[in-house]
């Protein structure tokens, strides 16, 4: 079984500049990320797309490979994520001639994920018979019951049913995607262009370990709860 472990960090970021270089509870934001996969002994090889020849600096230094910049079409602000993912696996198939069945993709800007769960959402992932799979949360709105939307000038709820429901406990159980893991199949990976389709698994993690650093807000809670876990060994 080959599995790729792909790593993508932009040299630019609006909310927080040059963040995954930037430090946090003492190493590069990029640096935990890699850190975590070798630490999960999962993965035949772990590849960094950027941009940027300082983010590849550091990618290499802390055990990661990195031999191409990825183009610049891939790194403008609006480029999705998923042909960048694709790209890095192109090359890294051509690169090391072999074929990777799997590809977990861990996002940079994600670093309180847990060894166990990457470990724990493969596993599941390889059970579960699905294509491919996302890490989640559980979300604090609800689009059925407190999320609104303005249709023509008029306010209503985002999704409607009927009855309206009157309590939370009333309406469908709703995730956010917590951009910490992603996981595909090979096939799956090179055909579908969409990250949910009707083969998509999830994996839930806790509310705690599911900040996505994309302001300096984000960037002073993440901090805040790496250096609690530092302190507290």
């Amino acid at each position: 079984m080959s599995v790729l472990c792909t790593i993508c960090a932009r040299g630019g970021s609006k909310g927080v500049p040059k963040k995954n270089f930037k430090e946090i509870a003492g190493k590069p934001l990029i640096a935990h990320s890699i850190e975590q996969a070798k630490e999960s002994n999962l993965f035949e090889k772990i590849v960094v797309s950027t941009d940027s020849v300082d983010i590849q600096n550091i990618s290499k230094e802390f055990g990661a490979e990195s031999w191409f910049l990825r183009p610049k079409e891939l790194s403008i602000d609006s480029a999705p994520k998923l042909p960048a993912i694709r790209h890095l696996f192109i090359e890294s198939e051509k690169k090391f001639r072999t074929e990777f069945e799997y590809i977990v993709d861990l996002d940079a800007s994600s670093p309180l994920r847990s060894i166990q769960d990457i470990t724990n959402s493969f596993n599941i992932f390889l059970d579960s018979g699905f294509e491919n799979l996302v890490s989640v949360t559980e979300s604090r709105r609800n689009p059925y019951f407190n999320m609104i939307e303005m249709d023509k000038g008029v306010v209503k709820l985002s999704k409607e049913i009927s009855p309206r429901p009157t309590s939370r406990q009333e309406v469908p159980d709703v995730y956010d995607m917590n951009a910490s893991i992603y996981i595909w199949k090979r096939s799956s990976l090179l055909n579908d262009n969409h990250i949910i389709n009707s083969q998509t698994g999830i994996y839930m993690m806790p509310e705690e370990r599911s900040y996505d650093i994309d302001s300096q807000l984000d960037w002073q809670i993440v901090e805040m709860i790496m250096e609690k876990k530092i302190n507290n060994g």
